[in-house]
């Protein structure tokens, strides 16, 4: 018999963290219904099928026959829409496809963002990391929030989601390093003078690792709450096979999102 006890000890998952939902185990095929095309890289596709119950922050993961799978935040739920970034073989494959095609989907998976009890939320977007903040959006609007946006990019031609934020009525900050659009420098620096001002209650961020830590520093240095979106690669999405691991934690179950308390 196996000594179960020498298994690391996210062979048995609590309940709480065991995937559920309509396909939470196998790819279940999903039809292309659309396909937007963000920028030079990055095209949006919107599935014939909705995951009502996924929350803001979640994430599915993504197979084509002859392709690992791959996970990618939900920019929306009800369509199931997916904001893809061409970056290596499989997303470009992705890229190919087109409306009337099939990819295969399972999830959500994850914990996502949960409300904190502010009223002025900063959400904080990196590069292609804005596309699930406007989903995010629309359930703080929900909830009586005033959200304000920050989207940063390196130029103008990488800036994305705009369009989503304004038809939502929410103010948006827009910054890029060249200063090709919006107000030159880092979003971190933009972020930075409206808590100074005492303008945002909690921080919401998706984006590069040196964006979520220094949005992190921020949070401390202010004393507001943080929920903070990180990406790693992910092999199961159900804690299994440790690939997803960071500073101790599975990000595919107990992340992406990880809240920072005010210090």
């Amino acid at each position: 018999m196996k000594n179960t006890s020498a298994l690391p000890p996210t062979f048995c998952l609590p309940a709480a963290l065991r995937p559920a939902g309509p396909f939470g185990q196998l790819p279940r095929p999903v039809r292309i219904r659309d396909v937007q095309t963000e920028n030079y890289r990055i095209r949006t596709f919107i599935l014939d099928t909705a995951l009502p119950h996924a929350q803001p922050g979640q994430f599915v993961m993504v197979w084509l026959p002859g392709h690992e799978e791959a996970p990618f935040s939900l920019a929306y739920h009800h369509p199931l829409t997916l904001t893809i970034a061409a970056v290596g073989p499989f997303t470009h494959a992705l890229h190919r496809l087109q409306p009337g095609d099939t990819l295969w989907v399972r999830g959500p998976y994850g914990r996502g963002f949960t409300l904190e009890n502010g009223a002025r939320p900063l959400l904080v977007g990196g590069g292609y990391g804005v596309a699930p903040l406007a989903f995010l959006a629309e359930t703080l609007l929900a909830q009586g929030q005033q959200p304000h946006a920050f989207i940063g990019a390196r130029t103008a031609y990488d800036v994305i989601g705009v369009a989503r934020f304004e038809a939502l009525g929410v103010p948006v900050t827009i910054t890029t390093e060249d200063g090709s659009r919006g107000r030159r420098g880092l979003v971190t620096e933009a972020v930075a003078e409206t808590l100074a001002a005492g303008e945002g209650d909690a921080i919401y961020g998706v984006g590069p690792h040196g964006m979520l830590h220094a949005l992190a520093a921020l949070a401390q240095a202010e004393h507001v709450p943080a929920q903070l979106s990180w990406e790693a690669y992910m092999g199961c999405a159900i804690g299994l096979c440790g690939m997803c691991e960071h500073d101790g934690t599975l990000l595919c179950v107990e992340g992406p999102v990880r809240r920072i308390p005010p210090a």
